[in-house]
């Protein structure tokens, strides 16, 4: 019998001038991620940067779509539908303005919210529900407009631990979520910082 396959995707935009802004924040989860499993997101197919291993017995995809982030939806509905995989096998983590900097949210699903990112994703989809992880990046500051803020990067030292410490626990997040589901992933991480 087929392994199970689990796709997780980090949004964000490729290219050196987006590396670290706010909207990366799940290309950096990723990037952790990859590192840590020692599986490089070098191989181009699908609209995105793709690698394939195992985890815990499973068959994990990871997944950076290269599509500039307004078009994510795209590479993942390609993905998901090459690989057959159920939407609840399907995890996104991405960056929220409507968290405090370095927190983060589990859900099982849900809307789009704000995020563009997120609604090309359900535009190409059939369905909501499939777990994500959103990683707070503030609230945009008055007087700036959104797309500023969210391609804008964080310049204090203690900003860019915060987001260091979100991006580590993301990855830890995902690593919870495939060893033991959502439910599990969202009663350890939901209560966290």
């Amino acid at each position: 019998m087929e392994k199970e396959t689990f796709i997780v995707v980090g949004l964000g935009n490729p290219g050196k001038e987006y590396a670290a802004t706010r909207h990366n924040a799940g290309f950096e989860a990723m990037d952790i991620l990859s590192n840590r499993w020692n599986q490089p997101l070098t191989k181009k197919k699908m609209n995105g940067l793709v690698a394939e291993t195992t985890y815990q017995g499973k068959r994990v995809v990871l997944v950076k779509p290269q599509t500039y982030m307004n078009l994510s939806g795209t590479c993942v509905a390609e993905v998901v539908s090459w690989y057959k995989c159920p939407l609840q096998n399907l995890l996104v983590i991405y960056d929220d303005i409507d968290l405090p900097l370095g927190r983060l949210r589990v859900r099982k699903g849900g809307s789009a919210g704000t995020h563009n990112g997120m609604r090309s994703i359900l535009q190409h989809l059939s369905g909501q529900d499939f777990p994500r992880i959103r990683i707070g990046v503030g609230a945009k500051p008055e007087g700036w407009d959104l797309a500023d803020w969210v391609l804008s990067r964080c310049q204090l030292p203690e900003e860019k631990e915060a987001m260091q410490d979100a991006y580590i626990r993301a990855a830890d997040c995902v690593e919870e979520w495939l060893k033991n589901g959502i439910e599990k992933a969202m009663q350890a991480y939901n209560a966290g910082k």
